[in-house]
């Protein structure tokens, strides 16, 4: 699997970069994963986080650069500790060991070469949870297939419909020409939700979309196309927890929380169109206290 990193495509930017010789392309990632945090998290929904927590692990760096990511200190600032597939493989185990619904890797994408050596590991030595990817949607559908036998359930975002939205906060004019093939080819590859008897998700796709300040108009069109392409086939996460950052000085237009007629207006759009299967959130959820401690937890 080495052999994907160089000439990288494993994104949609395709930056070529030859990172096992030492490049670096957009992501500004390495060969070797950078680990941030990797523990029992209790703030996904539901289905994901269960009674005892979803073994979250997330990973430094990313394939987008959105200017609000509540992130940042990890995606643009690549905070974490640099570990090989075979320490990874300890860090699946010690999850499971801990009472984990599942794995859930949190922007994992340029690192997929050793992750899934990671994995593969990890399952000879009796790793059994099904295995979350947790992304920005921003995929190629030659890389969802590569995890066809290795990801159960897929937690993609929708950012964005717009493309002028999408080229100004994530620097992705092509976002919305990616998202809808891949999120298609993970519908396809999954299958409709399924959950077991303490009714955490065990296969299937769950589409998130956070809701951005003046950005109801978007939102609709992204619950339109899903209700229109998928039906009641995937499970839909409505979030309202937008916390401003520092950085959005020079956004002005984004620089606020949600107002609670803008997501009132979102969730009842959904209702009328007929989204059955999904989660809401409320807003009291926005806050700097749901962004997790990344201080190596879990890694170390």
């Amino acid at each position: 699997m080495n052999e994907l990193y160089h000439m990288c495509t494993l994104c949609p930017r395709a930056c070529k970069v030859d990172r096992a010789a030492g490049q670096t392309g957009f992501c500004g990632a390495g060969v070797l994963p950078v680990v941030a945090r990797a523990a029992l998290h209790h703030w996904e929904e539901p289905c994901i986080s269960g009674a005892r927590g979803s073994g979250a692990v997330f990973f430094a760096h990313c394939t987008l650069a959105c200017v609000y990511c509540q992130n940042a200190s990890i995606s643009r600032g690549g905070k974490g500790i640099e570990v090989t597939p075979r320490r990874l493989a300890e860090i699946f185990l010690s999850l499971q060991q801990q009472g984990a619904h599942n794995i859930n890797l949190v922007t994992p994408t340029h690192y997929l070469p050793s992750i899934m050596e990671a994995l593969d590991q990890a399952k000879a030595q009796g790793l059994a949870l099904p295995v979350i990817y947790n992304c920005g949607g921003y995929e190629t559908v030659e890389t969802v297939r590569l995890l066809k036998d290795y990801v159960n359930v897929w937690l993609p975002d929708w950012k964005y419909f717009d493309k002028n939205r999408a080229a100004r906060y994530s620097a992705a004019p092509d976002y919305l020409a990616r998202v809808e093939k891949a999120i298609c080819q993970m519908a396809r590859q999954a299958g409709s939700p399924q959950f077991d008897a303490e009714g955490i998700l065990q296969r299937g796709v769950m589409i998130r979309h956070l809701l951005l300040p003046g950005g109801l108009g978007d939102a609709k069109r992204i619950l339109s196309w899903i209700r229109k392409e998928l039906k009641n086939r995937v499970l839909v996460s409505l979030m309202s927890q937008f916390t401003p950052t520092k950085e959005l000085k020079r956004y002005p237009e984004i620089n606020r929380t949600i107002r609670p007629i803008e997501y009132k207006a979102l969730l009842a759009f959904g209702e009328k169109l007929g989204i059955e299967r999904g989660y809401t959130q409320e807003l009291s959820a926005s806050g700097a206290e749901y962004i997790p401690a990344f201080d190596g937890e879990g890694v170390v």
